[in-house]
């Protein structure tokens, strides 16, 4: 066995349609073979009976801003910043992500205006440098609502790491604030408002909205169309909102709202993305629709970890485990091949002989995935 050879056995591989008992041969950084049955050759590792995995996938998570900033007001390192991040995304399972950073905020104050070149800079530097464990891409997460965000997405649309673009729009009485009550609970207590502040808050964005989304949506998505760039919708809740993203040329339906979205988005073809802690919990912590509604009526593609990395392979193993859930090969595709396919990416997301061995071995304990192992192109990063 060469040092550019590595044979797991003794695992059981999730395919594309089964689960088997077998063996995996990894060589210079792609599956060079799968067979059935435990493998004699000296030096294969033993994995125990675990679960092989393709690498997980993740197109949406803000996770990486954490890291900018752990506390209000406290800015950390950009370097290290970047890199504890990506080490918590390699521990997690994650081999691809599509790091969100926002573009336009509903809050002038927000962090994320000032340190947007700076997170993009840092994940740029240690993709280049050679320091990232995992494949970094971007996601822009564009708010249409705010009267800079066309300028700002012009500026950043021709970065090399771009791969997703969506088009947001929180303002209060619709999306995901279609209840202008539970738009005041969530922001008044986030922002510590009084009532005369929120109320002044809250017309502030209806007013932006009503100015800038329509305009800003419509041009973003030109841009995205012309240079090839994936576009994801945004908590959509009504058909109307769907056509929309359809004539767009949408490809990810990103958490939408009610059943009635999350169905027409699937009817239309794009790939229907939940929460996976909406999974984990049990429910949507805005009053939204429950993505294990979505499941039961097999209309949800993707998982997406959002705001808590490990959700994501809880959540694949819980949807496999529901009485009324996916089978185990097609829980795993949703967090694997069906959002590489989403964003172009069709070297991974399988397990299939030629493609990037981005692999995770799973122990089951108590009937909850522990990462044992991963691998992303063949090496070993945690």
């Amino acid at each position: 066995m060469s040092t550019q050879e590595q044979i797991l056995t003794h695992a059981k591989l999730v395919l594309d349609d089964e689960v088997i008992a077998g063996t995996l041969v990894i060589r210079d950084g792609r599956i060079a073979s799968i067979d059935s049955g435990m493998s004699q050759t000296p030096g294969a590792v033993d994995c125990g009976g675990d679960t092989l995995l393709p690498g997980l996938v993740e197109l949406h998570t803000d996770n990486m801003e954490k890291y900018f900033q752990p506390r209000p007001k406290v800015e950390w390192p950009s370097l290290q910043a970047a890199l504890a991040h990506d080490a918590q995304m390699a521990a997690s399972g994650i081999t691809t992500v599509f790091d969100a950073v926002s573009v336009g905020d509903v809050d002038e104050q927000s962090m994320r205006h000032g340190s947007l070149d700076d997170m993009c800079r840092a994940l740029s530097q240690i993709v280049h440098d050679g320091l990232a464990r995992v494949d970094h891409r971007l996601h822009l997460r564009c708010e249409v609502s705010h009267p800079n965000t066309l300028a700002r997405f012009d500026e950043l649309a021709s970065m090399p790491l771009l791969g997703l673009v969506s088009l947001m729009d929180h303002a209060p009485g619709q999306r995901q604030f279609a209840s202008l009550e539970a738009y005041r609970v969530y922001y008044q207590g986030k922002y510590k408002l009084d009532d005369e502040a929120m109320n002044a808050f809250m017309a502030a964005q209806i007013d932006n909205s009503r100015r800038y989304s329509a305009g800003h949506r419509r041009a973003i998505a030109s841009i995205c169309r012309e240079r090839g760039l994936a576009i994801a919708s945004h908590d959509d809740a009504t058909v109307e909102h769907v056509a929309e993203s359809f004539e767009y040329g949408t490809r990810v339906a990103e958490f939408p709202t009610t059943r009635e979205a999350a169905e027409a988005s699937h009817r239309a073809g794009m790939a229907v993305m939940m929460g996976a802690p909406n999974v984990v919990r049990g429910g949507s912590h805005s009053g939204n629709i429950a993505a294990r509604d979505l499941v039961e009526l097999g209309v949800l593609d993707i998982l997406s970890s959002d705001y808590y990395p490990a959700a994501l392979l809880d959540a694949v193993f819980k949807v496999a485990a529901m009485e009324n859930g996916y089978a185990l090969p097609y829980a795993v595709a949703t967090a694997t091949r069906i959002p590489a396919q989403a964003a172009g990416l069709d070297d991974r997301g399988r397990l299939a002989p030629g493609l990037r061995a981005d692999l995770l071995r799973v122990r089951l304990i108590d009937e909850h995935p522990v990462v044992q192992r991963v691998w992303s192109a063949g090496q070993q990063v945690h």
